[in-house]
């Protein structure tokens, strides 16, 4: 019986994407502000200035808020609507892969690289949040797709697509869309010693004209609203800033991408292994080149940004999924011992938490909490993967269908009972303390704590300073140590709603 492809990786994003996008509370920061500003968005009928608890928020361009606030006025103002676009453009880089890869090779390798990108435990994530970095890697790797076919196949449809693709990436989230692919192709054509084309590529009038119909419009309108204020906040302090230094603490070493590669490309890190053993024999090929430069590229300059964040080194992922589709060949044991591993660190998650050390208040409420969530039915659930898995190793059954299986079993365990637990310690709480501000109507006072989530649910604005006798606090437990004298409207792990009787 023929296998069909398609269908199977439809069912697999309907079941794994689509399905649990409404099944956890929005996680701060990143979706409830992104959440927050197109709630405000809509509240306010402006549609090219975005603002955060009433404030100019220059983070991101505008398109992520633009579908966000289409999804929210037909679905409704909730986490599925928030999430939704995310979603479609996941699915869309999905289904795009698999036809750039058919192009090139068969129909199995298509399955395995687009099956390889939608298990991909970072790329799922991503592709279920509230935030813009679904719709920009899905702009970037088309993008790269059509710069290739072009290269390929020098049909001008082909470039004008490529600069269409990018234009929705800056409008997305700005220069990084234009540098990526920019970097990349010159550095091919470099090697190739076909600089001529690269400069008859960008500078193709047409191509220009293209994507300044698409992207520049906003950008004008907005630079007419806001005038330096974009120009600071936008270019300069989200993009030369980020690059320059650690932004909001976000650092780390110069190898701060070699485990999040590994974890993130889980549960199939082991084929990005055998990509890397055989990386000399893979330069021969131009294609080859082509994919190795976009996501050397990537890692390379991300491993020296000032800012690192787990999600940049996905802008690179999509070409490493085609290289560990095209060395797959079975499934050995080599290749479930990350899973395995990751299962048993989730196995015995509430004992490896119970031996942190921790200070602050509200987090050892939240670690409080861990038993009676994760609890005997949650291991029931991990030994019954880690089982299944290894069945699925041994049964004789076609390699292809051992992978399918595979991939199943470790995102049910992700989006089904990991998350959902975790989501119920870390914002559940603030999603039911803002439930009763909006019932009461509560003017609250936000200090100590930083949620946008909370004004999401409340749908009300928060002043973010020192409280005043008879005013409703949200906060922290830390921060109560200043109060002192309140009332409890709320509590749970660690979260509080209270009136302040005396300060």
């Amino acid at each position: 019986m023929q296998i069909n492809y398609k269908i199977i990786l439809l069912i697999f994003l309907i079941l794994n994407l689509f399905i649990p996008l409404g099944m956890v509370p929005l996680f701060d920061l990143d979706e409830g502000a992104f959440s927050e500003a197109t709630r405000e968005m809509l509240k306010n009928g402006d549609f090219i200035t975005t603002y955060l608890n009433g404030e100019l928020r220059f983070d991101k361009p505008i398109l992520i808020y633009w579908l966000q606030a289409l999804s929210v006025t037909i679905l409704g103002l909730n986490e599925f609507a928030f999430r939704f676009p995310s979603a479609v453009v996941g699915a869309i880089w999905v289904f795009g892969l698999f036809w750039f890869t058919k192009r090139y090779f068969d129909e199995k390798k298509a399955f395995l690289a687009s099956f390889f990108l939608a298990t991909s435990f970072q790329v799922n994530m991503i592709s279920k949040a509230a935030i813009a970095d679904s719709l920009l890697n899905m702009a970037i790797a088309f993008s790269m797709f059509f710069i290739w076919l072009y290269l390929d196949k020098r049909k001008k449809a082909y470039l004008y697509s490529a600069f269409a693709f990018i234009a929705v990436g800056v409008l997305t989230k700005g220069p990084v869309a234009i540098m990526i692919p920019l970097v990349v192709t010159f550095t091919y054509l470099l090697i190739k010693k076909e600089l001529k084309l690269f400069f008859a590529m960008i500078f193709d009038l047409r191509g220009i004209a293209i994507f300044s119909i698409i992207a520049l419009p906003w950008y004008i309108l907005e630079y007419i609203d806001q005038g330096e204020k974009f120009i600071d906040g936008f270019l300069l302090k989200h993009n030369v800033n980020r690059f320059k230094g650690a932004f909001e603490g976000h650092t780390g070493s110069l190898f701060y991408y070699i485990p999040v590669l590994l974890v993130g490309l889980m549960p199939f890190t082991t084929y990005f292994i055998k990509f890397l053993k055989q990386f000399k024999n893979i330069l021969k090929d131009s294609m080859s080149l082509f994919l190795i430069i976009w996501f050397l590229f990537v890692f390379i300059f991300f491993s020296f940004s000032g800012t690192k964040l787990p999600h940049y080194i996905i802008y690179g992922y999509t070409p490493i999924f085609i290289f560990m589709a095209f060395y797959f060949d079975r499934v050995d044991f080599y290749t479930i011992v990350p899973i395995l591993l990751f299962f048993s660190l989730l196995l015995f998650f509430p004992e490896i938490i119970s031996f942190a050390k921790v200070k602050k208040e509200y987090i050892k409420e939240m670690l409080e909490a861990v038993p009676n969530y994760f609890d005997i039915w949650y291991r029931l659930y991990l030994i019954l993967a880690t089982v299944s898995v290894l069945v699925v190793k041994f049964l004789k059954i076609d390699e292809l269908k051992k992978v399918i299986a595979i991939g199943f079993i470790f995102l049910s365990i992700v989006n089904f009972v990991v998350f959902p637990r975790y989501a119920k310690i870390a914002q559940q709480p603030i999603k039911e303390a803002a439930l009763i501000a909006k019932k009461k109507n509560y003017k609250v006072i936000m200090q100590g704590i930083n949620t946008p989530s909370f004004m999401v649910y409340s749908q009300m604005l928060v002043q973010r300073r020192e409280p005043k006798e008879g005013e409703i606090l949200f906060t922290r437990k830390d921060y109560l140590k200043k109060i002192k004298k309140y009332k409890t409207i709320y509590s749970k792990y660690g979260i509080y709603l209270v009136k302040v009787i005396k300060k």
